[in-house]
């Protein structure tokens, strides 16, 4: 009876702290639970008492406040004000740029899976649609990216067309010549145009991403709107956006080009203006840019304006032949034919109606950085990403089914078929991400730390599925020429995973470095209370605060042990069936989420940003969790479809081994060895409990990709299907199709005649004996032929001069190569 009322006892304290019930009930609960044990109970007095010392003790000190606040919360103030992380004014206007969105629920450890589930599926509107299937399927018939990239530039044509149709402003309200579409319906464009020409869809998704149009449209004057929105809209302007510098990359922060307030003369009138000075690189659309956006460092040695001598990162508008503006050279990234190069301005001076914003808006350029980067991070890359997710899995899939080794489509050997499970599973995460994410920015939210997630494993899912397409094309992947699927989605992908956030510091510091601070409940708080003067008022916010989190805490620890001794098998879901299992265990490892990043931040404090292991695998605990969200919400908007099942199964059996993986190393290198065992045992008391998916498993999704199908087609709907017969990617899908139907004639001619003939010689050889009509004969021949077609490769000239025309436009300089 004793060991049964420990457990009693136990089961209570537990019970408190999953329920987080309030102060004032669990001291009631606790004294008639300790009373009744003392009058009744088996338990020895030895036990009792001490637990009725601890008891009171901790209500003595915790519920009457005044004496709370003076013997535990200010001497802890003064004890963990020294190790609380100081946030700079840069690191401020970052984190405080855009909003938490879904992340921060799964940070918390408690998803209302409801909420998820009730967000309004995606939808484009007709227009938007009507452009997707007219406007934008004529622009990819135009397009041929192996000729594109040879001659370096897009064919003028192309250029006109995109200008006239206003490619470049896809999210310009109508009002000012623009299209006015959502950002669903952007993602889409691109999606689209980066399945036929990786060069084209960059030229596209810059104007319309990070750049003058989008600053303008957040925070332009109605002046500067009137102007210039109309221009960008039409073509008649070409923007860049001018930010990297050639000491201050990822540290955008750290710009070095200036901008000095002083008098001037502009347009012959002497008035007060900017003196500037750059040297900006890697820059999009420079090239031809009629319009420069620049970011710079602004002072006011003299205090011309009002503003202090510093004011701060400051945006402003240049036209490109404004005088001391030097453009017109180029970089060559991987090869790529998009515009790319150098700007640089000296002595340019501007008056101060070119700050985008206006005078009100100088030194604010950082924030209007910061927040419009967290939303175009999340619509252009992922849809690149998306894009060659949904190329291979069509183009990939259909080349395993028709090229055959010993007699055997290649798809069916357990090695190629584990790689198109990868492509399979990933292309579902990549489109759910991209959906998902895009949808909650045309809610009106701007979530950076959700773009941030997005950016990052949507390029890296993009590199993975690019290389395992690679593998199974083998010699015909690395053949370049126009038959060539892969090649230069292949080439650039290193761009993505360069551009707009390099993804290793994305990892390491940007995801969980400023999730943590934006989701945590409490966290931000604290810091800025810590960073006040000491005051009676202080303490006593702070001592509100501290116990409130110390009250999340034990609830996440409780949690967390519940859900490890139950493996989450009581857990409620918003669904039933199969799929009710990875809400369950998802809900599961978000309480463990919120109960490691507590007690991470606990321990190191401002160290966490020197960590960034640590602050990377706590990331990665939370991307997960993201991706399995967007992948669920795909599966409903989808119609919850069966044939959609397994692959979902896939993607969400991935994620939570992912996890299992972060959260085992974290562990493993937790900052004090005994802790991490402990946390790990709390977590997964029996054992490890997510593992990658089975092999029957991925088996299952790689035959979607070798039949064509309802999923398929939905799964790459973005994908653009040309009709042109000389087109490699119509010719590969051609022969799919017709596999089915071809399938039982090669069975026939390989039983009736197992001579080693070619294939000519044998299906006439099948003809003579029987074994095939002459009609069947004509079928089998012509499919040959165009099977020969599509698993062919380019060959070129070798005759130096002629060659000269064929390789990439870079090499083109004939004296140096004959030198």
């Amino acid at each position: 009876m004793a060991w049964l009322e420990t457990i009693v006892l136990l089961a209570a304290i537990i019970g408190l702290g999953y329920w987080r019930t309030p102060l004032w009930l669990c001291g009631v609960v606790s004294t008639l639970l300790l009373a009744y044990l003392t009058r009744y109970g088996h338990i020895s007095l030895l036990i009792i008492l001490p637990i009725w010392f601890i008891f009171l003790g901790l209500i003595f000190f915790t519920a009457i406040k005044p004496i709370r606040r003076r013997y535990i919360t200010i001497p802890l103030i003064k004890h963990v004000q020294k190790d609380m992380p100081s946030i700079s004014a840069t690191e401020r206007e970052a984190i405080e740029a855009g909003d938490v969105w879904w992340e921060k629920a799964l940070f918390c450890g408690q998803p209302d899976w409801h909420t998820l589930l009730k967000m309004p599926a995606p939808r484009l509107t007709t227009a938007e649609q009507a452009f997707l299937d007219n406007q934008v399927n004529t622009l990819c018939g135009m397009l041929q990216d192996w000729h594109i990239v040879q001659q370096g530039d897009l064919p003028t044509e192309v250029w006109n067309y995109l200008k006239r149709e206003r490619f470049f402003a896809l999210e310009i309200p109508v009002e000012f010549g623009g299209l006015g579409f959502s950002a669903q319906a952007h993602s889409a464009v691109i999606t689209r145009i980066a399945t036929r020409s990786i060069s084209t869809a960059v030229s596209t998704m810059v104007p319309n991403s990070l750049g003058p149009a989008e600053l303008l449209l957040h925070y332009g004057t109605d002046a500067q709107k009137n102007y210039y929105l109309p221009r960008l809209a039409s073509g008649e302007d070409i923007p860049c956006f001018a930010l990297t510098s050639p000491t201050a990359g990822s540290d955008a922060g750290a710009i070095t080009d200036s901008g000095v307030v002083c008098r001037g003369e502009f347009n012959g009138q002497e008035i007060i203006g900017i003196r500037l000075n750059w040297d900006k690189r890697y820059i999009t659309l420079a090239p031809i840019a009629t319009l420069i956006g620049l970011a710079f460092r602004l002072s006011d040695p003299e205090n011309l304006l009002g503003k202090g001598q510093e004011p701060g990162i400051t945006l402003c508008l240049v036209p490109h032949q404004h005088p001391g503006v030097q453009s017109g050279r180029r970089h060559i990234p991987l090869n790529m034919a998009f515009m790319n190069g150098p700007v640089r301005g000296k002595d340019v001076f501007v008056p101060l109606d070119w700050v985008i914003g206006g005078a009100d808006r100088i030194g604010q350029g950082w924030h209007m950085l910061m927040e419009c980067l967290s939303v175009g991070r999340g619509i252009s890359l992922p849809a690149m990403s998306a894009a060659c997710g949904q190329l291979t899995y069509r183009m990939t899939g259909a080349y395993a089914r028709i090229r055959k080794q010993f007699n055997v489509a290649i798809a069916h050997f357990e090695g190629v078929e584990e790689a198109l499970g990868e492509i399979a599973g990933r292309t579902y995460l990549l489109e759910a991400c991209r959906v998902f994410t895009v949808n909650a920015i045309d809610s009106g939210i701007k979530p950076a730390i959700a773009t941030a997630i997005t950016k990052y494993h949507t390029t890296e899912m993009s590199r993975i599925v690019m290389a395992h397409a690679m593998d199974i094309h083998g010699g015909h992947g690395i053949q370049m020429g126009p038959n060539n699927l892969l090649a230069q989605g292949h080439i650039a992908q290193p761009i993505s995973i360069t551009v707009e956030g390099a993804n290793i510091l994305t990892r390491n510091l940007i995801i969980f470095g400023q999730g943590a601070i934006r989701c945590h409940p409490y966290l931000l708080k604290e810091i800025e209370l810590f960073a006040q003067p000491d005051s009676a008022e202080k303490y006593i916010q702070l001592d509100e605060i501290l116990f409130s989190h110390v009250g999340y805490f034990i609830n996440c620890t409780m949690r967390t042990l519940c859900y490890g001794l139950t493996g989450g098998r009581f857990i409620r879901s918003p669904v039933s069936g199969k799929v009710a299992h990875y809400y369950r265990q998802l809900t599961r490892m978000s309480s463990a989420l919120a109960l490691l990043s507590d007690l991470t931040l606990m321990l190191l404090g401002g160290d966490l940003k020197r960590r960034e292991r640590i602050s990377a695998r706590l990331g990665d605990i939370l991307s997960q969790l993201y991706l399995a969200s967007a992948a669920l919400k795909y599966f409903q908007d989808q119609g919850e479809q069966a044939s959609d099942l397994d692959t979902l199964c896939w993607s969400l059996d991935l994620c939570l081994s992912e996890i299992q993986i972060a959260y085992d190393d974290l562990c493993n290198n937790f900052p004090l060895r005994w802790l991490g065992r402990l946390l790990r045992w709390m977590t997964f008391p029996l054992g490890t409990a997510y593992r990658k998916p089975r092999d029957k498993l991925t088996h299952r999704i790689a035959r979607t990709m070798l039949e064509p199908s309802n999923f398929r087609d939905r799964l790459t709907h973005l994908f653009y299907q040309s009709k042109k017969s000389d087109d490699a990617a119509a010719r590969l899908e051609k022969v799919f199709c017709q596999m089915p139907d071809m399938e039982p004639l090669l069975k026939k001619l390989r039983q009736g005649d197992k001579s080693k003939q070619n294939f000519t010689a044998q299906v006439h050889a099948a003809v003579k004996k029987n074994i095939i009509t002459s009609a069947e004969a004509d079928k089998l021949l012509s499919f040959q032929k165009a099977y020969n077609e599509v698993i062919g490769v380019d060959e070129f000239s070798f005759d130096l001069s002629q060659l000269l025309t064929d390789i990439p436009f870079a090499l083109q300089d004939a004296n140096a190569i004959l030198d």
